[in-house]
């Protein structure tokens, strides 16, 4: 049965599901990719770079064959499991690993290809929109399942250099007595992004896209698509860490912030997977919160998104409004229901093409 979406022949939702409330907002990106697949069209690509002997996010273009991680497999032959466990990262932890956005499996043999986190937001955001189009930015809302793959990712990358991470993470990681400390957190967090600094300078080769974030560009702020309306930037986890650690590294009066904690659930997580192979998920990412809620990890607003986008092509995003009508198949807008703002922009915009 069609799922009313270009390219998502196979997947583990029902065709009603793909509209629904909590899932259209991963459904409809994951067909925005499969539309770009099919016509070869190359998404912005986020890495990690050393420029002038410091590590800076630079903007290429990567193929999305290359983010699925699927070769020269058709779309028919790719399964999309939505909300789902990346198996191949279970064996590095102790309890079961969290759910991520979309894992990407081969239909023909079950393998698991690629998991991805996946984010849809709008370009500008109201603190932006006032600003010159070329500082327009989104806003991005991670959760803690993002940042644990993240670092189940790393370290699967580089697990033959196992003893070579150690003895990045070792020094600093072993002098550390109590990891719920706010205290010695404070103090301690900015040796810790120091490591993982060293980490990312010694294994930038092994990077690879972890976050998927399919924008929808507007007129401004009015609910109007743009007429170069959709682009997708994808976040290498090298370059996705860069959202937290910039902003940890240095010891905070008000106590560990959001970004600290994240800077130091990674580094404690890379160390422990370094030294077994295995690492304490549960108890890094849900009981050590350092007072502060687990419902997200961290938040990044659109002035200081854009600061990390060194391509042009969020000027004029690559698709033009037009192809909704070749992403959204004829009679499955009305599966919508348009309460949200994004709904609401293709609802519209779909049943007056």
């Amino acid at each position: 049965m069609s799922s009313g979406l270009f390219g998502i022949t196979h997947s583990n939702r029902a065709t009603e599901d793909h509209w629904g409330k909590n899932c259209f907002n991963s459904s409809f990106p994951t067909s925005v990719a499969c539309y770009m697949l099919a016509n070869d069209i190359p998404a912005i690509y986020n890495k990690l770079e050393l420029v002038k002997g410091k590590l800076r996010v630079v903007s290429h273009e990567i193929s999305m064959r290359e983010v699925f991680r699927c070769g020269s497999k058709s779309l028919d032959n790719l399964d999309f499991h939505f909300e789902s466990k990346f198996e191949p990262y279970q064996k590095y932890s102790f309890e079961p690993i969290d759910s991520i956005d979309l894992v990407v499996k081969s239909l023909s043999d079950e393998k698991s290809l690629a998991p991805l986190e996946i984010k849809l937001t709008v370009l500008p955001t109201s603190q932006t929109s006032h600003k010159p189009e070329k500082k327009w930015g989104c806003e991005l809302v991670i959760r803690a399942a993002t940042t644990s793959y993240c670092a189940l990712g790393m370290y699967d990358s580089v697990k033959n250099r196992a003893k070579k991470v150690r003895e990045i993470f070792e020094p600093t990681c072993s002098k550390i007595e109590n990891w719920t400390s706010g205290f010695e957190m404070n103090q301690q967090t900015p040796l810790l992004t120091g490591c993982i600094n060293d980490f990312e300078s010694q294994f930038l080769s092994h990077q690879k896209p972890l976050l998927m974030q399919t924008i929808w560009k507007t007129q401004g702020q009015s609910p109007e698509l743009s007429e170069n309306a959709f682009d997708i930037v994808v976040w290498s986890d090298f370059a996705f860490t860069r959202l937290f650690l910039d902003s940890a590294k240095k010891p905070n009066k008000n106590g560990i912030s959001r970004p600290m904690r994240a800077s130091a659930r990674l580094a404690q997580c890379l160390w422990e997977l370094s030294k077994s192979g295995k690492t304490n998920l549960n108890t890094i990412y849900r009981q050590i919160t350092f007072n502060r809620q687990n419902d997200k990890e961290f938040a990044i607003g659109g002035s200081k998104w854009c600061t990390y986008i060194t391509s042009d092509r969020l000027l004029t995003p690559i698709l033009k409004r037009e192809v909704i009508s070749d992403i959204i198949e004829s009679g499955y807008i009305e599966m919508l229901k348009p309460e949200r703002r994004f709904d609401q922009t293709l609802y519209f915009t779909r049943k007056h093409q």
